[in-house]
């Protein structure tokens, strides 16, 4: 995983992700803004003492909150926008290390974006639930990154993995790889509340991603091509397919073992 991790972090020296850092970095600091502008709405709607010298001290507190909840929820606000970017990180990075698989069936932007509105509905209300334990010293970290590690997790999983599989057979490998999705969404949760690396970090973790997962696709025996027609399917045994699938996986190893990988 760590090293899936550092090639994530790799990526950033690829030219065909840098096209796509100042997308993310826009995207990122509209999203941030915006979050704190909302915060601070909710904060600041409540009518203050009218006590001349509580005034002030009230309204810099609720400056500061409304900054520090802005970045405790930024890792799960910035899922709606994932989908902007994600199918195009996804192909830079299969480019440069995996150019033997076929092409993806690929998700189409409405289903990304409802993917990432679905996990802000879930994760949001979650993490207002859980954020009276982000103020008790010892058990803030444990909790942020656990719960958060779940969530983070399993979307990072579904963009990247939606890619390549049906429903069906995404759910499935999520069951089975659960417990290394959890600890990969709990490093996707940590780097994104690092300020100034949380605005590329969404890269960096989808990125991460791709390296976590292909692997798993293709040990699960499918890499998730557009489908054929019925006349090429007829023409394929499943023989010939496994010859084909276990090839491709054959090369990707190599080709992991060529970045020093393995």
């Amino acid at each position: 995983m760590i090293r899936a991790l550092l090639l994530g972090l790799r990526e950033l020296t690829d030219p065909g992700v840098q096209r796509l850092l100042l997308r993310c970095v826009l995207l990122a600091l509209l999203t941030f803004v915006l979050l704190i502008g909302a915060v601070a709405t909710v904060l600041f709607g409540f009518d203050l003492t009218g006590v001349s010298w509580l005034d002030p001290v009230l309204a810099t507190a609720g400056s500061v909150a409304a900054l520090v909840l802005a970045w405790l929820l930024f890792p799960v606000t910035i899922g709606l926008i994932l989908g902007l970017f994600a199918e195009d990180v996804v192909a830079a990075v299969e480019r440069r290390y995996y150019p033997e698989l076929p092409a993806p069936r690929g998700m189409s932007l409405s289903a990304q974006v409802y993917s990432g509105a679905r996990f802000l509905a879930v994760a949001l209300p979650l993490n207002l639930i859980a954020l009276p334990l982000y103020l008790v010293p010892g058990a803030n970290v444990p909790v942020y990154l656990a719960l958060n590690g779940y969530l983070l997790g399993r979307e990072y999983f579904t963009l990247v993995a939606g890619q390549r599989l049906p429903l069906g057979e995404m759910d499935q490998l999520r069951r089975r790889q659960r417990g290394r999705l959890w600890l990969a969404g709990a490093l996707i949760a940590l780097m994104l509340i690092i300020p100034g690396f949380n605005l590329i970090a969404p890269v960096v973790a989808i990125a991460f991603m791709v390296h976590l997962v292909t692997p798993a696709i293709l040990r699960a025996g499918g890499a998730g091509g557009r489908p054929t027609s019925v006349g090429e399917r007829a023409r394929n045994s499943t023989g010939a397919r496994r010859n084909h699938l276990t090839s491709i996986e054959g090369m990707v190893i190599q080709r992991r073992q060529n970045f020093g990988i393995c």
